[in-house]
């Protein structure tokens, strides 16, 4: 059983995926394409915002976005140590502090209510994470910063709802990843930047080529941060059932749920807890459990693949260590998370025998 079944989703969509493909190939304009352009269009009326500008990777747009709103060494960020370490990469490339803050215990995704007094007068943005395909409190979020620039990390959460809007256009910046095992991806490394700020969407069109106004006019410091026009070709021809692979995720998700409600509490497994006015597009379908590697090793001698998002959070990490930081929620969640088979294309049979793993695994 693959933990996320890519293959089922390109037999799904070859004849889309190939013509796509061809069709780049054809007229040869590998960078910055007609497909680039028909893609922002397409992403930015999905998410229900003015600009979408693509860009090589979902850490590459977290950057982008922090120098669009001009980071400086020594400004801080505030943001979550439960998180993949793009997140905290992208402020520590720029020579800026992150400042954490704790994690909700039952969605894993940070708690709002702590952001308020770590602002301090340092405070440039705050970059919360969508964890697991969830919306964060977005809301309360952007209430605490009282005009401090909200940056959503969505690279796992693109397709969600919150409040009846899209992730990606509920801040100052919404950034998300097409990493392939994403809830759209491509078939290599893309992302995206999402905003209604016409000068912020700018200084992220003119950063991501070099800092280019025009050609060989370079206005500002910049990357070489383009998405492929063959990946965007890919996404493309993935958004023509990305509304079909959501309702499956929500479905699937769902059925999750409901068939691990009934486990004792003395087997230790403790649901994802999904806010009423919000869904999870389930980017991986996590829980949390007791006695985590002996379960992961049973199930494994089942045939039944697992992965841990995230084994160690960033404060703990070497390249990022505060010794003199400790965050109980994110550290106990670090110990106990597990991640099960999730992809739209994963069908009843091999849910229940997941699950069925799952508990003979609890029981023995």
């Amino acid at each position: 059983m693959p933990f996320i079944d890519l293959k089922a989703q390109y037999a799904a969509l070859k004849t889309s995926i190939d013509a796509r493909i061809q069709r780049v190939l054809d007229h040869g304009q590998y960078i910055m394409g007609p497909e680039v352009k028909e893609l922002e269009e397409k992403l930015a009326a999905y998410v229900g915002v003015k600009h979408c500008i693509t860009v090589s990777s979902g850490t590459e747009a977290l950057l982008i976005a922090l120098m669009a709103l001009d980071l400086k060494p020594g400004d801080e960020v505030i943001t979550t140590p439960f998180t993949f370490a793009a997140t905290v990469e992208v402020i520590a490339l720029l020579g800026a502090v992150p400042v954490y803050v704790d994690i909700e215990p039952d969605t894993c995704n940070i708690d709002a209510r702590l952001i308020r007094a770590a602002i301090t007068p340092r405070t440039r943005a705050i970059m919360p994470v969508s964890l697991y395909g969830q919306v964060c409190d977005i809301d309360d979020i952007k209430a605490a910063a009282a005009g401090i620039p909200v940056i959503e990390d969505a690279a796992q959460s693109f397709g969600a709802s919150y409040k009846g809007r899209k992730s990606c256009g509920l801040s100052t910046f919404g950034a998300t990843s097409f990493f392939p095992s994403k809830p759209l991806g491509c078939y290599g490394d893309g992302g995206a930047l999402f905003t209604d700020d016409d000068a912020l969407a700018q200084a992220a069109r003119e950063i991501r080529v070099h800092g280019q106004s025009a050609r060989y006019t370079h206005t500002r410091v910049g990357v070489g941060g383009r998405m492929d026009t063959i990946q965007c070709a890919v996404v493309l021809a993935k958004l023509e059932r990305f509304d079909w692979e959501i309702e499956q995720r929500l479905k699937i998700g769902a059925r999750y749920q409901q068939l691990l409600a009934d486990l004792p509490a003395e087997f230790g497994v403790q649901r994802l807890a999904v806010r009423d006015d919000r869904d999870c597009v389930w980017a991986q379908f996590t829980l949390q459990l007791d006695n985590r590697p002996e379960v992961q090793r049973k199930l494994s001698e089942a045939g039944i693949p697992t992965a841990i998002h995230y084994p160690k959070p960033l404060h703990r990490q070497p390249a990022y260590a505060r010794p003199d930081l400790h965050f109980p929620c994110a550290e106990a969640a670090a110990q106990r998370v597990i991640s099960l088979p999730m992809s739209a294309d994963l069908s009843e049979a091999q849910q229940d025998a997941v699950i069925a793993a799952l508990r003979q695994a609890l029981t023995h």
